[in-house]
């Protein structure tokens, strides 16, 4: 029997019975549209997951100083001086492998104004290298430079949302804006953030959106802060290429224990290492959640072999009619074969329909992204086509080995 004909008869045969085809297809139109929509959330979380951690800078190791209560600050005060420039120059010295030590430092807002209107926003300290640090993108302008810092400028780099908040959709650069009682210039504004979380594996990031960046030399110099806080908030140290994060971290936490005297008021934060725990995490979502499109496909595949004993049943005089005018047993099974095949052919690609139709709901309703791979489709179709397959043999094989005598003479 050729193939076409294969083809022609098995779809002759499920338009003949609608209903019951459908139904049977459910199973491996859902288990298909499961494994294609968990795994579009899980890459679109891996995605945003990746453009988060590197806000931090993936090949990072950032030493942040932690909040303490009052009374706690100054107990430790009198030991530590918290994270400070001190520290930075003592992790260049020490830690072998480090290309870069950019120190932050986070100035306390009371007033932030313009021409234009107010804003709320963060603002910070900076190096002239944090922005390659953790990948800032300058829309218009230039970000601050060496000159900026060693001079003490009263310069500003804003983000987006901060220029919308102080001058509208007006020009910014060459304008003024006041932190506080101190003018500054604005000479860049950043380029929106692709992602705009504010926290990842529990760690905190900020959003450079509403972020006003200045010189860290003006921040520290030039702006009041209370005597208990440290003097930065943290540091981003740059590494060599193939340098070890991990272990870089670890020396740069037992450097900071003696410095600090002891005090546990800094952190250190590996992004590498929470790249990978997060990693871990969407691998165990995805071994999950193909378990349950697994079962599934399961049961669409004990469906697909339910209805193909049920119609080897109701065809029994057809398959004795086909075997005495010819057919053999070769041609029998075949024919079944291509039938289960073609159910699991058609609700494969109802599922893949549906799969991405759940991606699209998740992505414009809850707002998570998603990322539909064309290897998710391939492998979501073809476990499909293999559970038809296998489904459909044991039934093709009794069929085959019906007696055709018997067959003829069955009611």
């Amino acid at each position: 029997m050729e193939l076409n004909e294969a083809l022609r008869t098995a779809v002759a045969n499920l338009a003949d019975h609608k209903l019951r085809s459908a139904l049977t297809m459910l199973g491996i139109i859902f288990g298909v549209g499961a494994v294609i929509a968990m795994l579009s959330i899980g890459a679109g979380a891996e995605r945003q997951a990746l453009e988060t951690i590197s806000r931090l800078g993936l090949h990072n190791v950032v030493v942040r100083g932690k909040a303490l209560k009052e009374q706690e600050a100054q107990e430790v005060r009198a030991t530590s001086l918290g994270v400070s420039l001190r520290d930075c120059e003592a992790i260049r010295d020490a830690v072998p492998g480090v290309l870069l030590v950019a120190p932050k430092a986070e100035v306390d807002p009371y007033s932030i104004l313009a021409a234009g209107g107010t804003t709320k926003a963060k603002v910070f300290g900076v190096s002239a290298e944090h922005a390659g640090l953790v990948n800032l993108a300058v829309a218009e302008g230039r970000f601050l430079d060496p000159l900026d810092v060693a001079g003490h400028a009263q310069a500003a780099v804003i983000g987006d949302a901060v220029r919308r908040d102080l001058y509208g959709f007006g020009p910014a650069l060459g304008r003024h804006l006041k932190v506080n009682d101190v003018w500054l210039e604005v000479v860049g504004v950043l380029a929106p953030s692709g992602s705009e979380v504010d926290s990842f594996q529990g760690v905190a990031i900020g959003s450079s959106s509403t972020a006003i960046y200045l010189p860290v030399s003006t921040a520290l110099r030039k702006f009041d802060r209370d005597p208990l806080d440290a003097p930065l908030e943290e540091i981003v140290v740059r590494l060599e290429e193939g340098r070890d994060a991990r272990e870089a971290g670890d020396l740069v936490a037992s450097l900071l224990t003696r410095l600090h005297a002891g005090e546990d008021d800094y952190e250190v934060v590996v992004p590498e290492a929470l790249m990978a725990e997060s990693q871990r995490t969407q691998r165990m979502f995805n071994v999950v959640m193909g378990c349950i499109a697994g079962i599934s496909l399961l049961v669409g595949g004990i469906g697909i072999m339910n209805i193909m004993l049920a119609s080897v049943l109701e065809r029994t005089r057809e398959i004795g009619v086909r075997r005495a005018v010819g057919a053999r047993r070769v041609d029998i099974r075949f024919q079944f074969l291509v039938e289960a095949f073609s159910l699991s052919a058609i609700g494969g690609l109802a599922g893949v329909v549906m799969g991405l139709a759940i991606a699209w709901v998740v992505a414009a309703s809850a707002g998570w992204p998603t990322v539909v791979t064309p290897w998710s489709i391939l492998l979501a179709t073809g476990v499909a086509l293999v559970v038809g397959l296998v489904s459909g043999l044991y039934p093709a094989v009794r069929a085959a080995r019906l007696d055709p005598i018997e067959a003829l003479r069955y009611e």
